[in-house]
């Protein structure tokens, strides 16, 4: 799961071992960090909620960047299940029952099987064509959302719900009230998915899904199914983000069109392009850096998104891998 799965194997060879010792520590640097953010995000000048905010958008940025970068599909258009699994999640709480695992339950199954349908309708396209018809889609679900105000709150958004306390038995952990809890709770669904991730990257399908991206001609001539495997590959990808999507309604306690508009696929794909695509951690990354210029400029500016187009178009320009590939290639020089 570390941000060189994309790499072959280096056997028992000194560079192998060293690439091996150099996961090991990106491992343990990034599990240490996340662990311990609730304990040094006041001394910076952070809060809890902050750091929640990151783990869900960085979720959802490294489940786009599992069809963009290690697949090579640009989508426009994720937003979409990302805004399903919002929604998904809201209206069991609101309408059906005030249960948080049933909520993340439905929001991954609205946001997957929409995926599913749709990957299937479009895995035979390619290039612009692929990436404008995720956009197509995306809108008919923002409009489906915003004019349906008997179910959705329409413009309004879906109010009236909250996440509810999570009763194991032995014990009941409060993330209604308590923000620490609350936080350890969404890390845990991250390193559940993440896990599931990397090691679908690292199985044979997720060799193959790099065998599409790097020469898909070739691929196809060595008998691989490439609009099979692509499928997949978009399915899997909306399972993830709808997931992010489920913890971002259980996070603001709210449901909103806006979380199904272009304007958050392009957010996203700024978090990837930040943070590096291709690299398994960049998109975390990406969302981190883009979560703290915001929460941190707008306080002090509504015109925000100047300066933080002004810090993309720096990266895009001088670090066309991203922040974290940059590391990479100056590590492996």
């Amino acid at each position: 799961m570390s941000a060189t799965v994309i790499q072959a194997p280096g056997g028992d060879a000194p560079g192998g071992q060293l690439q091996a010792r150099q996961r090991i520590l990106t491992l343990v640097m990034v599990w240490a960090i996340l662990l311990s953010a609730p304990l040094w995000l006041p001394l910076v000048g952070g809060y809890t909620s902050l750091g929640t905010r990151i783990l869900v958008l960085g979720l959802a940025a490294m489940a786009l960047n599992f069809l963009v970068g290690f697949t090579g599909m640009v989508s426009f258009g994720h937003a979409a299940y990302f805004g399903l699994g919002v929604y998904g999640c809201g209206l069991i709480l609101r309408y059906v029952t005030a249960s948080t695992p049933l909520g993340l339950l439905a929001g991954l199954v609205l946001g997957g099987v929409a995926g599913t349908v749709i990957g299937a309708l479009i895995a035979r396209r390619r290039g612009i064509y692929f990436a404008m018809v995720t956009i197509a889609f995306q809108e008919i679900f923002y409009f489906i959302a915003y004019k349906w105000n008997g179910l959705t709150g329409g413009f309004d958004g879906l109010r009236g719900f909250t996440r509810a306390n999570l009763h194991l038995g032995f014990a009941t952990l409060d993330i209604i009230k308590n923000d620490v809890v609350f936080y350890y709770f969404v890390l845990f669904i991250f390193a559940l998915v993440v896990a599931v991730m990397g090691l679908i990257l690292l199985s044979p399908f997720g060799r193959t899904l790099l065998a599409i991206r790097e020469n898909e001609r070739r691929a196809r001539f060595l008998g691989i199914n490439i609009e099979r495997h692509i499928w997949l590959a978009f399915t899997l990808s909306s399972i993830f983000i709808a997931i992010a999507g489920g913890l971002y309604a259980l996070l603001n306690n709210f449901a909103d069109p806006s979380s199904l508009y272009t304007d958050l696929s392009g957010e996203l794909v700024i978090m990837c392009v930040l943070g590096g695509i291709r690299v398994f951690w960049g998109p975390l990354l990406g969302a981190a850096v883009y979560v703290v210029l915001q929460d941190y400029i707008s306080s002090h500016t509504v015109n925000w998104l100047f300066f933080v187009g002004g810090v993309f178009v720096i990266v895009v320009l001088f670090f066309p891998r991203g922040l974290l590939g940059m590391l990479r290639r100056r590590r492996d020089a």
